[in-house]
C-alpha cells in the first residue's frame, strides 16, 4: 500500500520517517510513503491515481482547500472546518476520498496531562487550519478560546498581537502558537507577543517541532512558563491516521 503527505515546503517534516519507522515496526515494511510537495492542488486526484495511493496526510497550506475536492467528510472534521488525513478507496477504478480531523486528537492527547484549573482561557495564535483543531479540541475541555491575528478582526473572539496586554495575559494563561513562525530553517522568527509578562502560571504550547525548542518556547521558559512542543502532537495525530487507513 502506498500513503502520502501533501502539502508546500515539506522538507522540515518528520511524517515521512516517523511513519515508515512504524510500517517496519508493524511488519509492514512493503508499504511506501512518499511526500508531494504541491503549488496547487489541481492535479491532486492525477497524483492518487498514477501512485494508486491508499491515504494521505494533509499540511499546510491545504486543510481547507482540499474539502471541495474530498466526495465525503467525517462529522468531526465537517465542523471543524479542516482536514488533515484522508482515506482512499476505488470504486470502479475511481479514487473515493474521505477526509477526517486528527489533528484535534493529537492536540487533545498531548496537552491533557498539563492542563490545569488555572488553564480556563487559551488563546490561539493564527487562524489556520491547525488553529481550528486546536479550537475544536479546547471547546471539548471546556476551555474559552480567543484567536489572535494579525489581520482585521473577524469576529468577536479575536484579538489582534496589540490587544495583548497585561490585563489580557493575566487572564489567558494558555497560549497555543499555530502560525509557522520559528519553523525550521527560520528559527530566529516568533510571535510577536508580550513575552515579560508571561510567568510560572502560563503553558505555552507551540505546533512546531522542528527546531524541538522554539524562540516561542525559549522566551516563555526564560519567563518561568511551561513549554510543550508539538513532537507528541504529530506522532499522536499519525498513529490515529494509520488506525483510519487501516479500519
Amino acid at each position: 500500500m502506498h500513503f502520502g503527505l501533501i502539502g508546500k515546503s515539506l522538507s522540515h517534516s518528520f511524517s515521512k520517517s516517523y511513519l515508515e519507522a512504524k510500517f517496519i515496526k508493524e511488519g509492514n515494511p512493503d508499504f511506501l510513503y512518499t511526500n508531494f510537495d504541491l503549488d496547487n492542488l489541481d492535479n491532486l486526484l492525477e497524483i492518487i491515481s498514477s501512485h494508486r495511493l491508499s491515504g494521505l496526510n494533509v499540511t499546510k497550506p491545504y486543510k481547507e482547500t482540499i474539502i471541495p475536492l474530498l466526495n465525503e467528510v467525517d462529522s468531526t472534521a465537517k465542523e471543524i472546518g479542516a482536514v488533515n488525513c484522508v482515506k482512499i478507496k476505488y470504486i470502479g477504478g475511481s479514487p473515493h476520498l474521505r477526509g477526517y480531523n486528527t489533528d484535534y486528537y493529537g492536540f487533545a492527547q498531548s496537552i491533557k496531562p498539563f492542563l490545569e484549573p488555572l488553564h480556563q482561557k487559551a488563546l490561539i495564535l493564527g487562524t489556520g487550519g491547525a488553529s481550528k483543531a486546536v479550537a475544536y479540541a479546547l471547546k471539548n475541555v471546556g476551555v474559552d478560546y480567543f484567536y489572535v491575528t494579525s489581520g482585521l478582526k473577524k469576529a468577536s473572539n479575536y484579538f489582534q498581537y496589540q490587544d495583548l496586554n497585561e490585563y489580557v495575559l493575566k487572564a489567558f494563561k494558555l497560549i497555543v502558537n499555530c502560525t509557522p513562525l520559528g519553523m525550521f530553517p527560520l528559527v530566529e522568527s516568533c510571535p510577536d507577543i508580550p513575552y515579560h509578562l508571561l510567568t510560572e502560571e502560563h503553558l505555552l504550547y507551540d505546533l512546531i517541532y522542528n527546531p524541538e525548542e522554539t524562540m516561542f518556547l525559549s522566551k516563555g521558559k526564560e519567563h518561568g512558563a511551561v513549554t510543550i512542543n508539538g513532537l507528541n502532537m504529530l506522532k499522536l495525530q499519525a498513529d490515529k491516521a494509520w488506525e483510519i487507513w487501516n479500519s
